[in-house]
């Protein structure tokens, strides 16, 4: 039986990349482990494209589709422009959940200068919570296309923001009369606006600018743990990060003890990973606090693959794959 949430590796390998159809005459980069989007070659510039769905949120999902699926398209160094959007409702919808979902979807496009161009809308028999389901497409010039696959042996890894950014701010709204008990209304109210932190866009396009970006990539599901693993699988790398280096708020922190959740393995949207040259690090972390970003190295890619490890303590420990999200325990 397959667990709750992504598909592991070895069953994508399996079932899903070797069922793709025809060849992609002009396919720049196609699916594989850790590739949350496709290039697509325009000519002089390029289609990146991806799609996503919402289905560990019920409250402002109309806000996280489109972000979500505007981050993948933006580590790609391509600026969101488009975004088509499938809504599934639960039986018993009313017109008034479609209003608030179709609201969200606008105010969120609106200030990413996002047109929403097409999508379906129904109600599906069997759901009990509403799904949405996105497709972002964005545009970039080819030269300044950046691969999910583009790290190299020795890159420094850039963190922008905080570890469990999106997790933290779903269990405080998801969970919050329990909360609010255990630390107060003050506090799970600061942990629910992380959620405001959630896009990318800004990091990416940011990074993009300086020269040495490598590779982007932003940890989802699995949290950072597991963005951190995709991003070696699409390079075929190792990686050494070090505990201590990365960056985790302390409503993580706190909400996490209180549930025993691993704040690696906690969905991280609004975190964005980046791979440049350790020489170029410092240019890109200092374009981001420029806009007010933070950002920090948190480690390396290494050249052997099979060495994925974290150190903490000054211990060396292997950093293992999330089975799935941390989320799935409280939500």
């Amino acid at each position: 039986m397959l667990p709750p949430g992504k598909i592991p590796p070895e069953k994508l390998r399996e079932i899903v990349f070797n069922r793709l159809g025809a060849p992609g005459e002009r396919v720049i980069i196609k699916s594989d482990l850790g590739v949350d989007a496709t290039a697509i070659d325009f000519g002089s510039s390029v289609l990146v494209a991806s799609t996503d769905p919402i289905t560990g949120a019920e409250e402002r999902i109309g806000f996280y589709a489109v972000h979500i699926n505007a981050n993948d398209v933006a580590t790609f160094g391509a600026k969101p422009k488009w975004f088509l959007v499938s809504i599934l409702l639960p039986e018993n919808a009313d017109d008034a959940l479609l209003a608030k979902i179709m609201n969200e979807l606008h105010e969120s496009a609106s200030k990413l200068g996002v047109a929403i161009v097409g999508g379906h809308t129904e109600v599906t028999p069997g759901l009990h919570r509403p799904i949405v389901v996105g497709t972002m497409l964005g545009e970039v010039s080819k030269e300044k296309l950046v691969t999910s696959n583009g790290a190299k042996p020795g890159d420094a890894i850039i963190l922008t923001k905080w570890a469990g950014l999106e997790g933290t701010a779903i269990i405080a709204s998801e969970r919050s009369e329990e909360l609010e008990k255990a630390f107060g209304k003050e506090f799970v109210e600061k942990a629910q606006s992380l959620i405001e932190m959630i896009s990318v866009v800004e990091d990416a396009l940011t990074a993009n600018n300086e020269v040495g970006v490598n590779a982007m990539h932003d940890p989802t599901e699995g949290g950072v743990a597991n963005g951190l693993h995709e991003m070696a699988d699409a390079a075929e790398l190792g990686f050494r990060v070090y505990a201590e280096k990365i960056p985790i708020r302390k409503e993580t922190l706190k909400i996490c003890e209180f549930y025993d959740l691993n704040p690696l393995a906690l969905i991280s949207s609004g975190a964005l990973m980046i791979a440049a040259p350790k020489e170029k690090a410092d240019g890109i972390i200092s374009a981001l606090k420029g806009k007010g970003i933070n950002a920090s190295v948190i480690g390396e890619f290494l050249e052997d693959k099979d060495s994925r490890v974290m150190v903490e303590n000054g211990r060396e420990k292997p950093l293992e794959r999330p089975e799935s999200d941390e989320l799935w325990k409280v939500v």
